[in-house]
């Protein structure tokens, strides 16, 4: 995605950390990229979208940073998206950027967690997670 009006976009979440599109449920829209642990980090980190109505991801995110899309980017999402400009007030246009790629998602809400030291990564909800970020639309 370009941006020819990153003056407005604000980073809303940054980490060092390579994440990985781990799952997508269409169901509920649930999108989760998901950072394992490795000799640095013992536990789990989770950026989990909810409400998801468009995007557009690469594999994986090496140094991901989350920012607020500019004016011009969420009229380009919502475009793609097919949601009128006046959808966009429920909606949140997260344009992701890292060193391995850059993309998009529009949803209801993101959310990062950290918790579980599974490898893979397990998803139980008896697992200990703490929210360490959140956003919503601004309405």
């Amino acid at each position: 995605m370009s941006s020819k009006n990153g003056a407005s976009s604000v980073v809303m979440f940054k980490s060092d950390r390579t994440f990985r599109v781990w799952r997508y449920g269409v169901g509920h829209s649930q999108l989760l990229l998901r950072a394992v642990p490795d000799s640095v980090d013992t536990a789990c980190l989770d950026l989990r979208f909810e409400g998801v109505s468009a995007m557009q991801l690469v594999q994986h995110y090496k140094s991901i940073e989350l920012r607020s899309a500019s004016m011009a980017e969420a009229e380009e999402i919502l475009g793609f998206s097919g949601i009128s400009p006046s959808g966009g007030e429920i909606h949140l246009p997260v344009v992701l950027r890292s060193r391995s790629g850059s993309g998009f998602v529009l949803c209801r809400s993101v959310t990062a967690e950290r918790g579980g030291e599974d490898p893979v990564g397990s998803d139980l909800e008896c697992e200990q997670r703490s929210v360490i970020w959140s956003s919503r639309p601004q309405s």
